[in-house]
């Protein structure tokens, strides 16, 4: 500060008081013509000299009164220091002071017998400018951490914290948050410099393991004993202020550390302590925003471990602070849901399932708060709609005929569902239960069948968790009418249609197998879940008569074996359970006007059970090891309906070796099929069966080549024993109507 003011007052008495004469080329002009003018008309005015300068002196006066008014601290430095600067009066500028100076201006201008040096001033402001800049380059090398500092900050740390101790690894931490996003502004400010990666990784996983303990020591944070789930906030104790500043700094480095990593590990391990520094968050609201953008960010697009962590944080900080930080966060949240919602693929399926399910949580946190979201929500889903009806063009039918759309829908329904029963969020049932039957009638093709099966879903779920009747079956056994089932495909498919990331099928997949044996398949879920859902409802019988009726139309019309065994088994168990509700009822001493009497009695046959929820109950093991299949991406080698080939032991086979002996060496497997074509037979699944034997067992005839001669049996021989196995194979397919009717689609490709 000394060094820094004696400057200002050197540039003042060269700006201001003007009394070094000699600094400028211009001055020295001045005073040359003025002693050339007085040697020549020899004489001098000593009283015009004691004018200006008494001049001078009262203008010093006025610049230094002004300075008092403009630098107040730099006038008290002055008084401090050099009073004689200040205390001075026209005396100082005497006319006897004058006079010799006119004595010496008439004297003639000798050069000295040693030049001065011009710049001998300035040296030591030169100097010190050296030193500043020495300082400013080490400042901005910063000092170098080391293994053996962080090691002596932990023990300083578990012996006894200090806030100094704090404040150098905070703006450590700070310089390796730096070296992140590789800033060279921000490099330049900080105290220490991280140069080795080792060193980096020491100092994160130091500040991640003592910090949160240390400060919470310092500020002698302790949990209540009653309640331990309890939140404490730090700005209660009195140390508060003393740390905010270094702890404000720390917490805005861990954000900016969450922002630069992509290593899922280190991320995790990142966002487990930002979740203990939570507390901290809570006392600053900057800090704290940033921190839940960050979260948001993780929870839509990390990997499964580092969205799981994401959640907890941010569902603690909501929890704690809702009136502040709820609304935003769950308007984020849906958007960030939304956007990612965008594609859907067995991988991505999981993920957004884990979405919702986590936005329904943080929605059930405040009613009134998700009313409002889910309200807006909901009526955007509508007025989509609304245009694509009004419209009918292609551009608005996608706009409602999306990944998103559905996902949305879906995401309402589970929200409605969960929080049921709840009197704000009731009203909304009706609204999205329109939306929805909207979205299933606009295009009512068979292009669009997975979208329609999806949306049955979505009200499968509501209607089941709310108590509420939807009619849901129309639209399933709609698709049992418009179905032709007993076309035979056009082409076959190797790998099942997977309908759990399917919205519309191309016209390639409607002319394949796996699309009637999916689609059936369908239908089978999800009527068996609405009926398990209805299954211990009174008026079961009267709901299931118009399935009953439908299935079992279809059973007399399809003549696919595989199709009409899943429906007439789905048939049995609900015509099973009517018989059980109707027996249960004829017990029942109430009228059906007594609606308390009716809810007792459906609570007694819940806790009892029915046949189709002991059905279900066991089917529903075996489908969700399948439907896990099927968002992995596996092929399920039942859905190929291939016909199995037994292999023969090598005893069978040496057997048949003797048996057709002469058929194997006198024609090979071409002969066979030609003379197959000659003959007429019309068993091709037999033929193909042969050649696919012959095949397998790997005949090997060079060994009685010699003999094949004195041996070869006649034609007729060769004939009659060709008839006699292809009449044995087609007595053992027929035994199995599927494996016949694969092998006629296949010859037909």
């Amino acid at each position: 500060m000394a060094g820094k003011n004696k400057r200002k007052l050197e540039n003042l008495s060269v700006d201001e008081f003007m009394l070094s004469g000699f600094d400028s080329e211009e001055e020295d002009d001045s005073v040359d013509e003025d002693l050339t003018q007085q040697t020549a008309s020899k004489k001098p005015a000593p009283q015009k000299k004691s004018v200006k300068k008494q001049g001078k002196a009262s203008d010093h006066k006025d610049q230094l009164s002004a300075l008092k008014s403009r630098d107040p601290e730099f006038y008290k430095f002055l008084e401090q220091n050099d009073q004689t600067l200040l205390n001075f009066d026209d005396s100082d500028f005497s006319e006897d002071d004058d006079d010799d100076d006119d004595d010496e201006e008439e004297m003639y201008h000798k050069l000295p017998s040693q030049l001065e040096d011009a710049n001998s001033d300035d040296e030591e402001d030169k100097e010190s400018e050296k030193k500043d800049a020495k300082k400013t380059k080490m400042s901005k090398e910063g000092i170098k951490v080391t293994e053996a500092m962080i090691e002596n900050w932990r023990k300083g740390l578990r012996k006894e914290p200090t806030s100094r101790l704090i404040r150098d690894i905070t703006q450590a931490f700070k310089a390796a948050v730096a070296t992140t996003k590789g800033e060279s502004d921000s490099e330049e400010l900080c105290r220490y410099t991280i140069s080795d990666s080792t060193v980096f990784n020491s100092l994160i996983l130091f500040c991640i393991q003592e910090i949160h303990t240390s400060l919470n020591r310092m500020l002698n944070l302790k949990a209540p004993e009653k309640d331990h789930k309890k939140l404490i906030l730090p700005s209660s104790s009195p140390r508060w202020q003393k740390l905010q500043i270094d702890i404000k700094m720390y917490l805005s480095g861990v954000v900016q550390l969450l922002s630069s990593l992509t290593q899922s590990t280190v991320t995790a391990a990142v966002l487990r302590h930002a979740n203990q520094m939570v507390p901290y968050y809570l006392c600053l609201p900057k800090q704290c925003r940033n921190l839940l953008k960050n979260l948001i960010k993780q929870w839509s697009t990390g990997e499964e471990t580092v969205r799981v962590l994401a959640f907890l944080a941010l569902n603690k900080i909501c929890h704690h602070k809702q009136d502040i930080h709820l609304n935003s966060v769950i308007k984020q949240m849906y958007i960030a849901y939304v956007k990612n919602c965008k594609f859907t693929s067995p991988n991505t399926l999981p993920m957004i399932n884990f979405m919702q399910r986590t936005l329904t949580e943080m929605y059930s946190l405040d009613t009134q708060v998700s009313y409002q979201h889910a309200f807006i929500y909901i009526r955007q889903l509508a007025i989509h709609l609304r245009n694509a009806m009004n419209m009918k063009k292609k551009e608005m039918y996608q706009s409602v005929y999306n990944w998103q759309y559905v996902h949305c829908l879906y995401l309402w329904c589970r929200v409605l569902s969960t929080i049921y029963p709840s009197e704000v969020l009731e009203p909304l049932i009706y609204p999205i239960c329109q939306v929805i039957i909207g979205c299933i009638k606009l295009v009512p093709i068979s292009r669009y069948y997975p979208l329609r099966l999806h949306c049955a879903r979505a009200l499968i779920l509501l209607s089941s968790r709310t108590k509420t009747f939807v009619p849901i079956l129309p639209f399933l056994l709609e698709i049992l009418q418009q179905e032709n089932f007993n076309k035979k495909p056009g082409r076959m498919s190797v790998k099942p249609i997977n309908f759990a990331v399917v919205l519309k099928l191309s016209k390639t997949n409607l002319q394949e197998k796996a699309y009637k044996d999916g689609l059936v398949e369908q239908l089978y879920d999800l009527i068996l879940e609405y009926f398990h859902t209805q299954a211990c409802s009174i008026g079961f019988p009267e709901l299931a008569l118009p399935t009953i009726i439908q299935l079992k139309a279809f059973l007399k019309e399809c003549k696919v074996a595989s199709y009409c065994k899943q429906m007439r088994q789905l048939l049995e168990k609900i015509q099973e359970n009517c018989s059980y509700i109707t027996a249960r009822r004829q017990k029942a001493a109430f009228g059906v006007a007594d609606a308390t009497a009716v809810v007792a009695w459906e609570k007694q046959v819940v806790e009892e059970g029915t046949p189709l929820t002991k059905y279900y109950s066991q089917w529903k093991k075996l489908r969700e090891k399948e439907i896990q299949l099927e968002i992995s991406g596996k092929e399920r080698m039942e859905d190929l309906n291939l016909p199995e080939i037994k292999r023969k032991k090598a005893e069978e086979k040496k057997a048949d070796k003797k048996e057709f002996k002469g058929l194997f060496e006198s024609d090979s497997d071409d002969d066979l099929f030609k003379s197959k074509e000659e003959q007429g037979d019309s068993d091709e699944e037999g033929l193909e069966d042969l050649s696919d034997l012959s095949a397998d067992e790997d005949v090997d005839t060079s060994e009685d080549d010699s003999d094949g001669d004195q041996n070869k049996p006649s034609s007729s021989e060769v004939k009659a024993q060709r008839k006699m196995l292809s009449t044995e194979l087609k007595e053992v397919a027929q035994g199995d109507d599927d494996m016949v009717e694969d092998l006629e689609l296949s010859d037909q490709d």
